[in-house]
Order: C-alpha cells, then structure tokens, then sequence
C-alpha cells in the first residue's frame, strides 16, 4: 500500500504504534487529522507517519504530552528561535537526572537492606520486614515517595 493511503491499521504495524494510541494521539491533537476515503475510513499520509515517529521518539525519551505538544509546535515553525526547545529538552534532562538521584539512593538502600538478609530465620530477624517497617532504619529520605498517602 502507498505510504500516501496507508491505513490506520497499516500506520501502526509502519510505525510499531497501537492502533488505540494512534486514535488517542489524533483525539487529544497530537496528530493532525486523516484524510477520509469515500467510506469515511482513516487514511493517512507520509506527514503522519513522520508526525507519529517524533511523538513515539519523544516517548521513548521520557518526555510528556504537553511538552511533546509544545515540541511538535515549535516543529511546525522552524523559522523560530530553538530556544524554548533548548529549554524544554533541559527541563526534561534535570527531571531525569533528579529520577536517576532517587533510584541511586533507593538502590544503596535495597542493598543495604538485603546485605543483612536474615539466612531464611524467623520473620522476627528480618531485616526487610524491620526496614520496611520503620523508616528510620533507612540512610535517607531520598527515596521516599510523596504520592503515598499516610492515615492521620
């Protein structure tokens, strides 16, 4: 099939997307719209498959929509400064670097508490169960994630 008249189903086996990404990228505006055959079904064009690979290379990097939005609009006008690219893609690589920090400091931790593994004793000697128990046996704080919720 001409890659000009590719289906939806055919623009995502080109593309490794799932057919429901594709839709879901086209209804949040991510892609531009299909044109339609006679029977109003989805055909899509050489600019699409185009359009799909940055979002899904922009994925694979960890960015999220909104700033695959505003990449992919700054895209579109490349007559304009690439600073706010610059800005986004620093953004985005402070993020990681502070998600590799808390990993770091959660891997020291699961190995310090693995270091003293209780040699299959009782639960009472576990140093896992301790650990995992009571927060202070930790180093650091880094790990601790702000989306559990505690009961007061």
């Amino acid at each position: 099939m001409p890659i000009e008249k590719l289906t939806i189903g055919h623009l995502a086996r080109e593309t490794g997307t799932k057919v429901a990404t594709v839709r879901y990228y086209e209804k949040i505006g991510l892609m531009p719209d299909p044109f339609r055959s006679a029977g109003n079904q989805r055909l899509y064009g050489y600019e699409h498959v185009e359009r799909l690979a940055f979002i899904r290379h922009s994925r694979d990097l960890g960015f999220g929509l909104d700033a695959i939005r505003e990449l992919l609009s700054l895209a579109d006008a490349p007559e304009q400064s690439c600073e706010r690219a610059d800005e986004i893609a620093a953004g985005h690589l402070q993020s990681v670097e502070d998600r590799i920090t808390r990993l770091q400091a959660l891997r020291t931790e699961l190995k310090r508490m693995l270091a003293h593994q209780c040699a299959h004793g009782q639960v009472a000697e576990c140093r896992v169960i301790k650990v995992l128990a009571d927060h202070r046996h930790c180093l650091t704080d880094d790990h601790h994630s702000h989306t559990h919720k505690t009961v007061d």
